[in-house]
């Protein structure tokens, strides 16, 4: 992993490989990377762009999904939580991978030290 933060600017990617290992049953070799942008507001909204796209070498085929998402930080009583709502369309997956556009909605409980 690597980013930068620039004021309210953060950009990044992660990536790794994996692969099977002697004596495995299947095959594997994929390549994951995952750029991403986020912006985030004086008052805790975050606006997220990015993609998690996977690279089959052994299929040589991309599974490509764009991502966008608005998370906003809250604090209910002492608990801290964060909210999310986006979107998900894929660019590009194998043959009987997933298409088409997804949603994703989600609450996270942070418990910073």
């Amino acid at each position: 992993m690597a980013l930068t933060q620039n004021g309210p600017w953060t950009i990044g990617l992660l990536g790794s490989h994996t692969w099977d290992i002697a004596g495995a049953d299947t095959d594997q070799s994929d390549t994951f990377v995952q750029p991403f942008l986020n912006y985030t507001t004086p008052d805790a909204w975050t606006f997220v762009l990015n993609t998690e796209s996977t690279y089959d070498w052994i299929a040589d085929d991309w599974s490509v999904p764009i991502n966008a998402n608005v998370r906003k930080l809250v604090t209910l009583g002492d608990q801290r939580v964060s909210f999310t709502v986006g979107v998900r369309n894929w660019i590009k997956s194998s043959d009987n991978g997933p298409d088409g556009w997804g949603a994703t909605l989600g609450a996270t409980m942070l418990f910073p030290k």
